[in-house]
This record gives C-alpha cells, sequence and structure tokens, in this order.
C-alpha cells in the first residue's frame, strides 16, 4: 500500500500573508495615534515668543498625562471633532510651560484655524487677578519669582499710552500697563452691560450662548433679557517669556483649561535655519546666521 502521508507544511498562503501584513499595519498606526493622542508628542517651536526658555528651532517633547487622561479630540490627520473623554490627572500650577490649543483672535467666536498649538507660560490660574506694573507682573496683587532668562524690552511703554490691539476691546492699556483683570473660573457671575457687553461678547459665545444688544439697550443672552452671565469653564492666563515680543493673553483674552494639550517637557533636537537658508523657522538677531545644530541644548528640560 502507498503511503499517504504529507508531512506539514508550515507555508502560509499569499492571501493569508497579505491580510496579516496590513493587520499588522494597521495596528501599528493605531497604537502610534494612541499614544501620539494620549501620552506624549512632538512640537516644534516657530516664534521666539519663549526666549530664552525655548528657542526659534527647538524639537521639544510634551507629557499630554501632565494634567489629563484623554482620548483623542480629531480624527486621525483631519480637524474633524469627534467625542472625547477627559479625566483631570494633576493640577496645573503658575510658572508651567504648556501647550495649548489656540483659542482664537480677540474678536473672533471661532479660530481661523483648528489644531493651531501654541506654547506660553501660565501665569495665572481661575479666579487670579493680573496686572502689569511698568513691566512687571503681579497676581493677586503679589510679585511672581520671574523666569530665568527672561527678556523685556530696554524701556517701557509710557503709562498713558494705550494699545487698541490688546484685550479686553476699548482697555485703555499697553503691554507695560495692564490691567487688573480677573481670570474667569467655573461659576464666576459677571454683571454685563450695553456699556461693557463689546468686552464680554465673545467670550459668551465661545460658551455656545447666543449673545446680543436688543435697540432698547438691553442685553440678552439666549433671546432672555439679563445682566448677569454666569462663567461655565476654568480659564488661565498664559504669557511668553520674550515679554515684548509675544502675542498672549494679553492680546487674544483668557484660555479655556479645556484647550491645554500637555505640559512642555523636554529639549530633543535643537537646530537653527534662518530664513537666508531657505525654509527658515524664523530670525533671531542674537543666533550666528548660519544653520547650525544647537548641540548644548539637546535634552534640555523645559522649565
Amino acid at each position: 500500500m502507498a503511503n499517504t502521508y504529507k508531512k506539514p507544511s508550515n507555508q502560509v498562503a499569499p492571501k493569508k500573508k497579505k491580510e496579516s501584513l496590513w493587520f499588522t499595519l494597521l495596528s501599528v498606526i493605531v497604537i502610534a495615534f494612541i499614544l501620539r493622542s494620549s501620552l506624549v508628542e512632538a512640537f516644534t517651536i516657530p516664534t521666539g515668543s519663549m526666549k530664552n526658555t525655548v528657542l526659534v528651532g527647538d524639537y521639544i517633547f510634551v507629557n499630554k498625562l501632565s494634567y489629563f487622561l484623554q482620548t483623542p479630540k480629531y480624527l486621525p490627520f483631519t480637524t474633524i471633532e469627534i467625542p472625547h473623554l477627559r479625566l483631570k490627572t494633576w493640577s496645573i500650577d503658575r510658572g508651567d510651560i504648556i501647550v495649548f490649543e489656540y483659542p482664537g483672535d480677540r474678536d473672533l467666536v471661532e479660530p481661523r484655524e483648528k489644531k493651531v498649538n501654541y506654547i506660553k507660560r501660565c501665569v495665572g490660574l481661575p479666579g487670579d487677578t493680573i496686572q502689569v506694573i511698568n513691566q512687571q507682573v503681579y497676581v493677586n496683587g503679589k510679585p511672581p519669582k520671574n523666569p530665568e532668562g527672561m527678556v523685556y524690552a530696554d524701556a517701557p511703554m509710557e503709562k498713558n499710552v494705550s494699545d487698541p490691539r490688546l484685550f479686553p476691546r476699548g482697555a485703555a492699556w499697553n503691554v507695560d500697563w495692564y490691567g487688573p483683570l480677573r481670570v474667569p473660573k467655573t461659576g464666576d457671575v459677571i454683571h454685563v452691560t450695553k456699556e461693557n457687553f463689546s468686552q464680554w461678547q465673545v467670550f459668551i459665545e465661545r460658551e455656545k450662548h447666543k449673545a446680543e444688544v436688543d435697540p432698547s439697550g438691553v442685553v440678552e443672552i439666549d433671546g432672555k433679557p439679563t445682566d448677569t452671565y454666569t462663567v461655565q469653564r476654568d480659564y488661565l492666563w498664559m504669557m511668553g517669556d520674550n515679554r515684548e515680543q509675544s502675542e498672549d493673553s494679553r492680546t487674544w483674552g483668557f484660555m479655556p483649561v479645556d484647550n491645554v494639550v500637555g505640559k512642555a517637557l523636554v529639549v530633543y533636537w535643537s537646530r537653527y535655519n534662518p530664513p537666508s537658508v531657505g525654509r527658515g523657522d524664523g530670525y533671531d538677531p542674537d543666533e550666528i546666521q548660519d544653520a547650525h545644530i544647537r548641540w548644548d541644548r539637546i535634552g534640555n528640560l523645559v522649565r
């Protein structure tokens, strides 16, 4: 009788090999997306608003677990928002250097672009009162310790010179003489009148309420006459360490805690590319104006 036994083959059918490869590739992409969205993400510093803490051309890692445990906010590679969960892990402290989603220009309810990230120092927490006197910041009436290497202008602006670009609209302040202004927190009650309506309209509408003044001068929120508004979110006050060259909360206002991406952690790479070499990241007069790697910055903690 002929032997009909066949040795088992370890060969995988080509189709199964292809399916296995695609499954592995998809798994890697999903895992990478989850890690990037929820744990650690890399960012590049494009401007000098945080000089000398971080510089143009620094590449940093951001710890996204510093304050919240969260699921992705956007569909991968899009600006389409999806339902997401967010659980608080640690408290934000004054002085933390935070990456956050830009809330938008002072007079716009929605930002021009979504997923635009900024990096600034948290100067004020919800409920704090912020004031700048002759360039020095005061928080609740006291001057905090200034960041090491912070940059000021050689001479402050005159107190009686107002900057119409600043927040809130109509305030007769400038970047060196600013406030006092309270940072809103959940539950704060704001007195809204037709006289100060222009200062609060965008703020209220960013909290998803319709705000308007009727022809007789009565303030209406969601179609109901009122003279008060109750704040529904917590906010932060963010400023750049390069105080005279930073568009920050003095320019665009309060930053919702909901917009926090994470805490700046470490510089993992640093390369200066002046505009003269083509794809420049920005101009810094204190840098050697040739493209170069800043070896001494690699591995520096951001603080």
